[in-house]
């Protein structure tokens, strides 16, 4: 199987989830590593399977990857992965952490859902993991999102932490997995 795995990445969360699919699928499978940038809606018509990846803007993926995706032709024969970094907690990290992916992130999830299914595209699904904000967003959030002194205090100790290891390990697992159903 011939696998791109393309990202955005601005502050290099996303590009390294981006390389730990990338090193999964070149263990058993031809694959490449590129930036959103470097190519084509066309291009991905060039591979069997696509991982894209992009960094939560403004609670959506990031413009160069929503203008990648909305200039794919309908029904292509490439399956898509998504994957994305946000800079808010995860359900699992925090008590409010859903009502905080779900206002400040999950539009990315969406955006992956509806352009697969008005292009007709084979989407096999998406990971997300929580990156280490630059300082202006971490101005955002504190400002906007956790305005708490003990929570933002959590906050800021956990965050620069990710994507964590576990982060790395459990996006090779979601590429592997989406791989053994798209043979």
């Amino acid at each position: 199987m011939k696998v791109l795995v393309a990202y955005y990445s601005e502050t290099g969360n996303t590009e390294k989830i981006a390389k730990a699919i990338y090193e999964e699928a070149s263990r058993e499978h031809e694959a490449h590593l590129k930036r959103a940038k470097d190519i084509s809606s066309e291009t991905l018509n060039n591979y069997d399977l696509v991982f894209l990846g992009s960094a939560c803007h403004s609670s959506d993926l990031a413009a160069p990857v929503k203008k990648l995706l909305k200039g794919l032709p309908e029904s292509p024969k490439f399956k898509l992965a998504g994957f994305f970094t946000h800079s808010v907690w995860t359900p699992e990290q925090n008590e409010h952490g859903q009502a905080l992916f779900d206002k400040w992130a999950s539009k990315c999830i969406d955006s992956f859902e509806s352009i697969s299914k008005e292009k007709q595209i084979d989407f096999k699904g998406y990971y997300h993991c929580q990156g280490s904000p630059n300082l202006r967003i971490q101005v955002f959030i504190h400002c906007a999102i956790i305005r708490s002194h003990d929570e933002w205090k959590a906050y800021i100790q956990e965050a620069p932490k990710h994507p964590s290891q576990a982060d790395l390990e459990n996006a090779s697992d979601f590429a592997r997995k989406v791989m053994s159903i798209s043979n």
